[in-house]
């Protein structure tokens, strides 16, 4: 498993069974999409959140930087690198290796020089891309040397040795006797008649005649073959054969010269070995990092603030493979209709589509952009338990899985489908129960299976954990349903975790009108057009609108003046709540926008200490410079401005502030501030 710091944070922490029931997977798949080489992909298929908040923080940084690079046309050059690892090591305790396997390493090679220039040319501010590549040595020089031996198609070069290009000359010579023997022999009337057809061919290394073989003794030589209808022999005249043989002897040699250029060319490798392998390891983070960005900028993403204490915000946020999914699949059309009817009935895919703006028209006879609605979510800031009501496929299950996604995403150094200004806290915990998981293995019911996965939650929950609880409550008699999911909450209330619970049961939804540390939350309806519109608005609870919606889809007025008797009769408290959630809403707003100056403040106190911090390393980069011209001693070499080139110092006047400088064959006067020190 690949962590951002491997030697301080444990992967086993994060949960298996929430890592798939969130997708986490999928999303690394589409991260590992946007690697350049083999390294990266693999890195990124295996990403895992880290629990070190400095660590994350740093990754995500780096990722910044690299957004920033790729907007200056900055981009790292990954062109040839290979995964030569383990070629290199072979080589470094003396192996030989291939010609093929000398062109990949000489591709590689060739990359940590140009990675090498590149961060010579990097902007200055991009100063932690240029740390992470700083232990990089430019090793283009063997790539070079292995290049200048071995072509592309891995064929070892006549110039690789004064040997070698000797054998090969002897060889072509030879050939050339053979084949001047050859044309010979095939002038002879008399030979040709016997042949079966009148060209000569090539058995292995070997000049053959096709004989017909009722005139087999008529030609001196050795046999090679015959042909399938047993018709004709191919014959190594004598004449050629003692040239064959000696062509053998030189093609021995000519192998064992090629050997002596791949053993040098193996041992070069071998002395590079160490810093090639870690400078493989430096670029294939780097391609990692290069992929976060290249995601990030794909879809808009921003990094979030991280934290320790528990403070989740994310603004704006939206659903990463929602968003994938409808990039490559915009909208629904007339021909995808019964297709996209069937998707419907996955509750992610219904999260993101917008209500239709004439519901008589039928859905799969027009077309509709597709884009996921974004939502706010808040925890550890004011409440810690959010309870979420609403509708059926309303997107509270998306809401879910999307916090847990950017959480996940977050501690990955990664940024984030949210606003700028979005706050993630490291949680050694993210645990889930999202969905239908009948066990059919264990015979146990949905109400069951759910029950077992919360009480495998508790065993390891604790105030680090993020817990994330889908349909709380339902597979069972609504009231005991109700009583059970009161005292879980109050359980999870009691551990002190970060929790976001969506629920059907009426009961649950004054929860947090009886505790501080909850607050309640809704996915919209639209009454008008009988749809969610998939927004959640914190510091409300979903109304069932089931009257209204029974009076909008004309159910006759007799039967909902009924409805309306047997709900006073209950003594329903349904305008006291809706009174209590208007006063909680307008809270809750004002709340909302004290946080947002409060963010924006502290977003502005921050700017102002760096562009202070720069102004104070300004100042004192300037007095240190002014102290070295001072005391520059005579011959020291400097840089003159003036002329763009190097000098040395004859006399130094601090009284004038000025240095007489050595420049070409003349000697001059110059203020300080043209004068530069070499370091």
């Amino acid at each position: 498993m690949v962590t951002l710091d491997a030697q301080q944070t444990d992967p086993a922490l994060m949960d298996a069974h929430t890592l798939d029931l969130l997708g986490f997977d999928k999303v690394r798949a589409l991260l590992a999409e946007y690697a350049a080489s083999s390294f990266g992909r693999d890195l990124a298929r295996q990403i895992e959140p880290s629990l070190d908040a400095d660590a994350i923080r740093k990754e995500i940084s780096l990722t910044s930087e690299m957004v920033t690079a790729l907007g200056l046309n900055q981009a790292p050059p990954f062109g040839g690198l290979h995964d030569v690892r383990l070629i290199a090591r072979r080589a470094a305790i003396g192996t030989m290796l291939t010609a093929e396997q000398l062109i990949e390493v000489a591709e590689s090679l060739n990359c940590t020089g140009a990675m090498y220039r590149y961060r010579m040319r990097l902007a200055e501010h991009l100063s932690g891309i240029i740390d992470h590549l700083s232990g990089i040595e430019d090793l283009g020089t063997v790539g070079k040397s292995i290049g200048g031996c071995i072509d592309g198609r891995a064929h070892v070069l006549d110039m690789a040795s004064r040997n070698l290009a000797a054998v090969r000359q002897k060889l072509y010579d030879l050939d050339e006797k053979v084949k001047a023997e050859i044309r010979r022999l095939l002038r002879d009337p008399e030979l040709r008649k016997i042949l079966s057809y009148p060209n000569a061919t090539v058995h292995g290394d070997h000049y053959v005649l096709p004989v017909s073989v009722n005139h087999r003794h008529k030609v001196q030589g050795v046999v090679h073959r015959m042909s399938g209808t047993g018709e004709t022999v191919f014959i190594e005249p004598a004449s050629i054969s003692n040239l064959s043989a000696e062509r053998v002897q030189l093609k021995a040699d000519e192998d064992r010269e090629v050997n002596r250029v791949l053993r040098r060319l193996s041992s070069e490798v071998g002395r590079v070995a160490k810093p090639l392998v870690f400078a493989l390891d430096v670029i294939a983070k780097l391609d990692l990092i290069t992929a976060k960005a290249r995601y990030a900028r794909d879809f808009g993403m921003y990094p979030p603030d991280v934290n320790t204490e528990g403070r989740l915000w994310l603004r704006q946020a939206r659903h990463p493979l929602l968003e994938a999914l409808f990039r490559n699949d915009p909208a629904p059309s007339a021909e995808r209709g019964t297709r996209n009817a069937e998707q419907k009935t996955n509750e992610e895919t219904k999260a993101a589509d917008p209500p239709d703006s004439d519901s008589s028209t039928p859905r799969s006879a027009i077309r509709v952009p597709r884009s996921v609605v974004p939502i706010d979510v808040r925890l550890g800031i004011g409440f810690n338990l959010l309870v979420i009501t609403g509708p059926n496929t309303g997107g509270k299950t998306v809401t879910l899985k999307t916090t847990g996604l950017l959480c996940l995403m977050a501690q990955c150094g990664m940024h984030l489908p949210a606003g700028e200004g979005s706050m993630v806290p490291v949680f050694r915990h993210i645990l889930a129960d999202i969905g239908d998981e009948q066990s059919l293995e264990q015979s146990l019911s949905t109400f069951s299976s759910h029950i077992s996965r919360i009480a495998s939650i508790f065993k390891v929950a604790n105030d680090q954990s993020l817990i994330l609880l889908d349909e709380l409550g339902s597979g069972t008699d609504p009231t005991e349903g109700a009583a059970l999911g009161r005292a879980i909450l109050d359980q999870l209330d009691t551990v002190g975790c970060r929790a976001i619970v969506t629920t059907h049961l009426g009961d649950l939804k004054t929860y947090a009108f009886n505790n501080d540390r909850a607050e309640n939350g809704a996915v919209e309806f639209d009454i008008e057009t009988m749809r969610p519109t998939y927004r959640l608005h914190i510091g409300q609870f979903g109304m069932s609108n089931a009257l209204k919606i029974a009076r909008r889809l004309k159910l006759p007025k007799e039967l909902l003046r009924k409805a309306h008797r047997y709900l006073k009769k209950r003594g329903g408290r349904t305008g006291e709540l809706a009174r209590l959630q208007e006063l909680r809403l307008e809270a809750e707003q004002a709340k909302v926008e004290a946080l947002a100056a409060r963010h924006d403040a502290d977003r502005e106190k921050e700017s102002f200490a760096r562009e202070r911090a720069a102004l104070d390393k300004e100042v004192t980069d300037r007095a240190a410079l002014h102290e070295l011209r001072t005391n520059l001693k005579t011959g020291t070499v400097v840089t003159v401005q003036r002329f763009g080139s190097t000098g040395k110092v004859m006399k130094v006047d601090a009284k004038k502030q000025t240095v007489t400088v050595s420049v070409g064959i003349g000697q001059w006067e110059v203020p300080f501030e043209e004068i530069f020190p070499i370091s």
